[in-house]
């Protein structure tokens, strides 16, 4: 028997999420979820998925299907909406991209990080946030007004070649930004978000939400 991830508090949890999202709770829907992650754990192909999962075109079908359906968006949404945002941390993260990979990724190697991050605030409520956490790789005055539009402080260092100091800084919390790298590195844990295989952007996309959603189930 091949090793698995849900645990059976996590798998009581999930259900419920799962039936209010209308997916049919059939006899096999815990080894579909199931065959699900073990392809994203070990980053094998689909065709090389353990019989134990059952048909490995039944497993890509219902991962294919919920992905254009945004059904992992959904439950990760449900599973941390209590999350606490007074102190939000942002970064990015590089990935392989295997041969077979067709599309492009969700942003290329030579685009910087802090180009993107206005959209990524963007998805992010910040009614309550207090204070946004991020290197100097994101110093940006475009960035920090949008910020500070929001209510919150930016707590980002300037750059040495800018004017102004950095006598506003929250240096004690800036430093548990690590987190965010703690993050990365766990979700790198899976091997088909540290390289990815898959062709379409979307369902790329969706693992990686597969992998918060491990994290956020024991929570």
């Amino acid at each position: 028997m091949p090793r698995t991830l849900l645990e059976d508090e996590h798998w009581t949890k999930l259900l419920p999420i799962l039936r209010d999202l209308g997916i049919y709770s059939k006899p096999n829907l815990r080894r579909i979820l199931e065959g699900i992650l073990y392809r994203i754990r070990t980053g094998i192909p689909w065709r090389d998925l353990p019989e134990y999962f059952g048909k490995y075109h039944t497993v890509y079908t219902a991962y294919n299907r919920w992905s254009e359906k945004g059904i992992f968006t959904a439950i990760l949404k449900q599973l941390s909406q209590e999350s606490d945002l007074e102190w939000v941390a942002i970064d990015g993260s590089y990935i392989r991209a295997h041969q077979h990979c067709a599309s492009a990724l969700s942003t290329a190697g030579n685009i910087h990080d802090v180009t993107v991050a206005p959209e990524l605030l963007d998805n992010i409520n910040l009614a309550e946030t207090e204070l946004v956490n991020a290197d100097k790789g994101y110093d940006s005055d475009r960035l920090r007004e949008q910020i500070e539009q929001s209510g919150a402080k930016a707590n980002i260092p300037y750059k040495r070649n800018r004017e102004e100091k950095n006598k506003d800084m929250d240096w004690y919390l800036y430093k548990i930004r690590h987190l965010v790298e703690n993050a990365f590195c766990r979700l790198k844990h899976f091997r088909a978000i540290a390289s990815r295989y898959d062709k379409l952007k979307r369902n790329f996309h969706s693992t990686v939400l597969l992998g918060c959603i491990v994290m956020w189930l024991p929570l």
